[in-house]
């Protein structure tokens, strides 16, 4: 985090994800925002301390076992809550992903109370500081708007003409066509006509898992076929998709419990 006057340490970039503008992490001691909009959604999170604000003339506050949700273009303030002050984990997302219709609600209710979907937040805030994540992180994002919609009256995104698990397969089947090329789930929903987040359910209840670790899979088991037959590490991780050799190291660890250098000499 870049350090600034008055105890504050910021983070901010911009995903390769569609539909967050700005992810934000900060930590204030002091620090007061003044009374200012945005045209954006505001969905945060506090990882130590406390927040007081100002919505709409309205006092809320929010802590650590809370979600916060500040709507586009209400006036809003924040300050610490506490004397040490708060850290937080922000994302600014567009009005295609939450739309502008669900304000008022927001306003009413700018808490978020799900159950989990803290959780949920602070694993996609986790993704999102891994570039080569970003399937995941766009399917997880899309999963935590479905929920956020649903929890101030948006009805469930509708259903399609097609059963769900012929959909499912058409969404796999694009996924097999493009399995070493950079892939979206915007890209695969436009494809198969289908709202991004129905593709996320429809892939996630036919094959147990979501999009992202389907294409992870495949492509782990084509990396693992590639060392195997004596390819390089680096040319194997460019070959099935994998940003570089320490993102294919990354992941081939995580689901097979060793490194990719490893596994190439247990032949012997």
């Amino acid at each position: 985090m870049d350090k600034g006057p008055g105890g504050a340490a910021i983070r901010a970039w911009k995903p390769p994800v569609p539909g967050i503008r700005e992810v934000l992490h900060a930590r204030f001691t002091d620090h007061a925002y003044p009374p200012h909009t945005h045209d954006t959604w505001t969905l945060f999170i506090v990882d130590d301390g406390a927040i007081r604000y100002d919505l709409a003339r309205r006092p809320r506050g929010a802590h650590v076992a809370m979600v916060g949700l500040l709507p586009p273009h209400v006036v809003h303030d924040g300050r610490p809550g506490v004397p040490d002050g708060y850290r937080k984990r922000v994302l600014y997302l567009e009005t295609s992903l939450l739309p502008e219709r669900l304000v008022g609600p927001a306003v009413d209710r700018s808490e978020i109370r799900v159950s989990g979907l803290r959780r949920e937040i602070s694993q996609l805030h986790d993704r999102l500081g891994c570039h080569d994540d970003a399937l995941e992180a766009e399917t997880r994002l899309e999963l935590v708007a479905e929920r956020i919609r649903a929890a101030l009256g948006e009805p469930a995104v509708g259903q399609v003409a097609e059963p769900g698990d012929r959909l499912a397969d058409r969404v796999r089947a694009h996924l097999d066509a493009h399995l070493f090329e950079p892939i979206t789930l915007a890209a695969a929903a436009e494809h198969v006509g289908s709202p991004t987040t129905l593709v996320a359910l429809a892939f996630t209840d036919a094959f147990g898992i979501p999009p992202h670790r389907y294409l992870l899979g495949r492509r782990l088991d084509a990396a693992r076929d590639r060392i195997l037959r004596g390819q390089p590490l680096a040319d194997v991780a460019a070959e099935v998709g994998f940003v570089d050799q320490a993102h294919l190291t990354r992941r081939f660890r995580q689901f097979l419990g060793i490194t990719p250098g490893r596994f190439a000499r247990s032949q012997a």
